[in-house]
C-alpha cells in the first residue's frame, strides 16, 4: 500500500459539502460525538445539521482531514480539485452517474481532479467509524460507540444500511459502502483495516473486484497479520463466456475462482446474509478454532437430534465423550440422562445455577474445540424469563471455569433476550441466533484457523498477461510433444494418414487406440473419432477406413490398461483472475459427475496434494477394492501442466488433460487439449 487511508478513516476534522444529505451526515457524526472540527459548506444555507455553513471550500480555515461531498456530479469535479489544493486527506463522493452509468470519462475526469487524493466512491453511501465517532453518512444506521469491534465492506449503500439495522447483538464498529471502487477499493480498505488493532474481523461484501491480484496481495496481508475475513459473494460473473471447447471451461467458472482465490488465503466463503452477520459475531469473541469439533448441550432430546441433523450438512463432527469426561458429566447428573454428544441433559436441574454450573463446566472440560448450548427463552409481553437467565448464566460462569470456548444459541433469533445477549457478550460468550447459521460459524471459523496453521509460503498470484490475436489449437499428438517435454507422461503414438493406420498400429504393437487427429474436432468421442482397445490388423484398418470420413489423418497409439481411476486436469485463463488450474474425476462423466476443485496459478505441491484429497475420486487412488494408484505420480502431473502453463502463461488460453489415467505405478494422459495465442 503507498498511501495511508487513516486520515480519512480515522479523521480529526472533516468538511460537508451539500444540502440535505449532509445535514443528516453531520447529524449522525454529531450524535457518534465527534471531538474534532466540523465544517459545513452549502452557498446558501445558513447552518447544516446545528453547523454553520460557509459559502465555499476556499473559505474553509485550514486542511481537513476528509470531505463528504454530496452535490451533483458535474460540481463535484471542481469541488474535488479545490479540496485537493487545501490539501484534504480524502473525500466521500456521494453522486451518481459515472461509470455505473457508462459515463467512463467522467469518472477519470473525478480522479484526475483528486491527483492522488484518496477517493472513496462515487456513487456511495460513505461511511460509518464509531471507533473514531465520525459518520460521513446521509441516512439512518443503528450502530453504537463500542471500542473495538467487526468492520463491514460493501459495495451496497442499501444492504450496508441493513447491516447497521440488526438487531443480532453484532459489535459493529465500522461500516464501508465504496460504491465504484473508482480509487479506494476494496483491496486498499481491507488492507488498511487489517492494520487496525481496535478491529477484531473483517466481512467482505463482494460483487466483483477491480483488481484480483490486488486483493491476494491484501488478504496475505491479514492472514500475516491473523485479522480473520469472511466473505459473502453474490453476482456471480460470466466473464470470458463463450462456447466451450473443453469440459476446463464449463467446470472452472468465474465463481469457482472465487472459491479458490478464498481458500488459498484462509477467507470463509458464507451463503446468507445471516450466517455472515453470525460468523463474524462469533469471530469476535475468540477469532477461529483450530478445528470443528464441537459440543452440544440443551435440555431437549429433539432440539439435540435436530442440531446433530444439521451438522450431516456442515464440516463439523460432534464426537463421542471420551471416558473421563463421560464419567465426570454423569456424576452431575442422575441416571436417567444418557451421556451423549449432542448432550440432552433434561430438565432435572432446570433453574438450579449451582448444578447447572457443575453439569457445563464438566462438558466444557472435554477438549472440543468450541461448545454450545442451545437456549430459546420466551420474550413476549407478560412473560417470566428468569429461569433461562439462570441457564445463561451458569453457562458463562462454566465456560469461565473451564477455560472453553462457548456460545449460546437461540435455535429462533426472536428468542434470544437482548439483556441476556449482552451480559453474555460482556463475559466472552457469543450470544449466537439460529442453530445452522452457528454450524455455519463453527465451520467458517475452523476453516481460518486450519488455513493459519499451515507453514507455508503462498505463491504471489499475478495479473492476467494475455497477449497476441489470433487463435492455435494444436493436434492431440502435438499437445502431447508439447505437455511431454515439460514431464507429463504420454503414450507411445504416431499420427499418420488412415490408409497407413493398421501398418503403424503393428509396429507399435496390439492393443491400440486410433484417433481421428483434428484441431477441429474437440470431442472426438461424441464425434465417432476414438477406437479403444483394437487388437489385430483387421480391427485397425475397418477402423481407419471408418475414420477417413472425419478428416484424413489419425492418431495411434499404444493403448493404456490397468488404471484404477481417470483423472481430468484443466487449465482456463480468466481475464480477471488469470490461469487457472482445475483438477477432478475425469473420463466421459466429468461433467456429469462434477468432482472437480480449482487451483490459482502459480500454484505449490501442498496445495496441488490438498485439493487431490478433497475428490471424492481420490479415494479410488488411495485403495479401494484392493487396487491404489500412484499418487506421486498423480501430483507429478499435475505440476507438469502448472508448470507449462507457468511457461506459456501470455499465451495460454485452455488446455484439457482427460483423462490422465492413473496407474499402480505411474499416472499417462491418453488425452489433451490445447488452446493458445499466437504471438
Amino acid at each position: 500500500m503507498t498511501r495511508s487511508l487513516t486520515p480519512l478513516l480515522n479523521p480529526k476534522s472533516i468538511v460537508f459539502i451539500g444540502g440535505n444529505e449532509c445535514d443528516v451526515a453531520i447529524r449522525r457524526t454529531r450524535e457518534l460525538g465527534f471531538p474534532g472540527k466540523i465544517w459545513a459548506v452549502h452557498p446558501k444555507r445558513e447552518t447544516l445539521g446545528g453547523v454553520a455553513c460557509v459559502r465555499s471550500v476556499a473559505d474553509i480555515d485550514g486542511a481537513p482531514d476528509a470531505a463528504f461531498v454530496a452535490i451533483k456530479r458535474e460540481p463535484t469535479i471542481e469541488i474535488v480539485r479545490e479540496l485537493r489544493k487545501k490539501g484534504c486527506g480524502g473525500a466521500v463522493i456521494y453522486a451518481s452517474g459515472f461509470a455505473e452509468t457508462g459515463d467512463a470519462d467522467l469518472q477519470e475526469e473525478l480522479l484526475a481532479a483528486a491527483d492522488g487524493m484518496p477517493l472513496m466512491g462515487p456513487n456511495c453511501y460513505g461511511f460509518v467509524n464509531c471507533l473514531a465517532r465520525v459518520a460521513p453518512w446521509p441516512d439512518e444506521h443503528g450502530m453504537e460507540i463500542i471500542d473495538k469491534g467487526v468492520a463491514i465492506i460493501t459495495q451496497s449503500g442499501n444492504i450496508a444500511c441493513n447491516f447497521t439495522f440488526t438487531r443480532r447483538a453484532l459489535p459493529l464498529a465500522c461500516i464501508f459502502a465504496i460504491g465504484n471502487q473508482a480509487d479506494i477499493d476494496m483491496a486498499q480498505l481491507l488492507e488498511e483495516l487489517a492494520h487496525d488493532t481496535r478491529i477484531t474481523a473483517i466481512g467482505l461484501h463482494i460483487e466483483g473486484l477491480t483488481d484480483v491480484a490486488a486483493f491476494a496481495r491484501a488478504a496475505e496481508v491479514a492472514r500475516k497479520l491473523k485479522k480473520p475475513v469472511i466473505a459473502l459473494k453474490t453476482g456471480r460473473s460470466e466473464q470470458g463466456a463463450k462456447v466451450a471447447m473443453s469440459h476446463t471451461s464449463s467446470l472452472a467458472g468465474a465463481d469457482t475462482l472465487y472459491d479458490a482465490l478464498f481458500e488459498r488465503y484462509g477467507i470463509a466463503r458464507m451463503k446468507s446474509v445471516t450466517s455472515f452477520v453470525e460468523t463474524l459475531k462469533f469471530l469476535h469473541h475468540g477469532g477461529p478454532l483450530p478445528d470443528s469439533r464441537i459440543v452440544s448441550m440443551s435440555c431437549s432430546g429433539g432440539e439435540a437430534a435436530l442440531i446433530a441433523d444439521m451438522a450431516l450438512e456442515r464440516k463439523v463432527s460432534f464426537p463421542p465423550f471420551d471416558p473421563k469426561t463421560k464419567a465426570e458429566v454423569k456424576a452431575t447428573l442422575n441416571e436417567y440422562v444418557s451421556i451423549d454428544n449432542p448432550l440432552d441433559y433434561h430438565t432435572f436441574i432446570w433453574d438450579q445455577f449451582d448444578n447447572l454450573t457443575a453439569t457445563y463446566s464438566a462438558v466444557l472440560r472435554g477438549r472440543f474445540d468450541a461448545g454450545v448450548l442451545i437456549l430459546d427463552a420466551p420474550t413476549h409481553k407478560g412473560s417470566n424469563a428468569a429461569a433461562w437467565v439462570v441457564a445463561a448464566k451458569a453457562y458463562a460462569n462454566a465456560a469461565n471455569i473451564a477455560g472453553a470456548r462457548a456460545v449460546v444459541t437461540a435455535s429462533l433469533p426472536e428468542c434470544m433476550l437482548p439483556e441476556v445477549a449482552a451480559d453474555l457478550a460482556a463475559k466472552g460468550v457469543a450470544p449466537m441466533m439460529g442453530l445452522d447459521d452457528t454450524l455455519a460459524a463453527f465451520e467458517a471459523a475452523a476453516l481460518i484457523g486450519r488455513n493459519w496453521a499451515r507453514n507455508e509460503v503462498l505463491p504471489a498470484l499475478a495479473a492476467p498477461a494475455v497477449t497476441g490475436k489470433s487463435e492455435i489449437i494444436p493436434s492431440e499428438h502435438d499437445a502431447k510433444i508439447l505437455l511431454k517435454n515439460f514431464g507429463l507422461p504420454v503414450p507411445e503414438g504416431r499420427v499418420c494418414k488412415t490408409a497407413e493406420a493398421a501398418s503403424v498400429a503393428k509396429q507399435l504393437g496390439f492393443p491400440v487406440t486410433i484417433k481421428t487427429s483434428s484441431s477441429a474436432i474437440a470431442h472426438k468421442t461424441e464425434a465417432g473419432g476414438v477406437a479403444l482397445n483394437i487388437k489385430t490388423v483387421e480391427e485397425a484398418e475397418a477402423v481407419a477406413h471408418r475414420m477417413a470420413k472425419l478428416a484424413p489423418d489419425v492418431l495411434v497409439e499404444r493403448m493404456v490398461t490397468g488404471a484404477v481411476a481417470e483423472l481430468i486436469i484443466g487449465l482456463k485463463n480468466d481475464p480477471q483472475f488469470g490461469p487457472a488450474l482445475m483438477i477432478g474425476a475425469g473420463g466421459i462423466l466429468t461433467e456429469l459427475l462434477k468432482d472437480s476443485i480449482t487451483l490459482l496459478l502459480p500454484t505449490s505441491r501442498e496445495e496441488i496434494t490438498r485439493a487431490l484429497k478433497s475428490l471424492k475420486v481420490w479415494k479410488l487412488v488411495e485403495g479401494f477394492r484392493g487396487k491404489s494408484g500412484d499418487q506421486q505420480a498423480v501430483i507429478a502431473a499435475v505440476l507438469a501442466v502448472a508448470d507449462f502453463a507457468k511457461a506459456h502463461r501470455t499465451t495460454i488460453e485452455e488446455l484439457d488433460v482427460n483423462p490422465l489415467l492413473v496407474l499402480p505405478n505411474g499416472a499417462v494422459a491418453v488425452d489433451a487439449f490445447i488452446r493458445m495465442r499466437r504471438n
